[in-house]
């Protein structure tokens, strides 16, 4: 259920992005603690976005039967967590003037975002760093081998440079967003590592982390090779790109 869309001249105080697939067990839970927690906090006005990527289960339903006028569902055909991502960046950055990301699995608690909200003003970029996190090896493997890539490549300053937990100014990132390509696996990644090439100020904050109890993994040991080495490809690509080149020139 789609509500009221942003006015075309009037920008919001900031907009929650959250992509979801196949989270039925889940997905009201997470999403009503959002919409209390976000209620809470200091600002004019404000979105929770939902992308219901193409889930094949009862998601996009229970999304719907959510009534609040600050909630917004898109539903769309099954692309990915990485490009649904870009899609819902490059749209956010142009509607608001902060963008806070979070998945839809409940594995970091929706009471993390105040301190990000209150603390905004000091960074371009805030990005959560788990703490004591479990999970998957799959996930944790993949995480592992992006850590290293952006400080090969960007250099470092963040530890958790793939965490879904991440405010940033949508003034400094707009160029960036809309630079990283559609079809990227972990566009996080790559935000991370432009902000570590010294353009913008980054800053860390420590977040709590529940594996999750419940829905679909979606890297399985069958993918785990191929998303390892396709994320890998990618943040080298990107980082040698004509885009990159352009976009860190004053």
């Amino acid at each position: 259920m789609a509500h009221e869309g942003v006015m075309r001249n009037q920008k919001l105080d900031f907009i929650v992005v959250m992509p979801v697939y196949n989270e039925a067990e889940v997905i009201d839970r997470v999403t009503r603690e959002w919409l209390q927690v976000l209620e809470r906090v200091e600002a004019d006005d404000w979105r929770l976005r939902i992308y219901n990527d193409g889930s094949r289960d009862d998601t996009g339903a229970i999304l719907d039967a959510i009534s609040h006028e600050r909630l917004e569902v898109i539903h769309a055909p099954n692309q990915g967590h990485g490009p649904t991502l870009i899609a819902a960046y490059r749209r956010a950055v142009t509607e608001s003037d902060w963008v806070f990301q979070s998945d839809s699995d409940g594995e970091i608690a929706a009471d993390t975002f105040p301190e990000f909200w209150r603390q905004r003003e000091e960074g371009d970029l805030w990005v959560g760093h788990r703490q004591n996190r479990g999970g998957p090896l799959s996930r944790r493997f993949i995480s592992a081998v992006l850590r290293w890539m952006n400080r090969v490549l960007y250099g470092p300053g963040i530890s958790d440079v793939n965490c879904p937990c991440r405010l940033f100014r949508s003034q400094a990132f707009a160029k960036v967003v809309e630079a990283i390509p559609e079809k990227t696996f972990a566009p996080n990644v790559l935000i991370s590592g432009m902000a570590c090439t010294g353009k913008m100020r980054v800053r860390e904050l420590p977040v709590s982390y529940t594996p999750r109890q419940t829905g679909e993994v979606s890297i399985r040991k069958g993918r785990l090779a191929k998303a390892a080495l396709l994320s890998t490809w990618q943040t080298l690509k990107f980082r040698l790109s004509p885009a990159m080149r352009t976009l860190r020139q004053p």
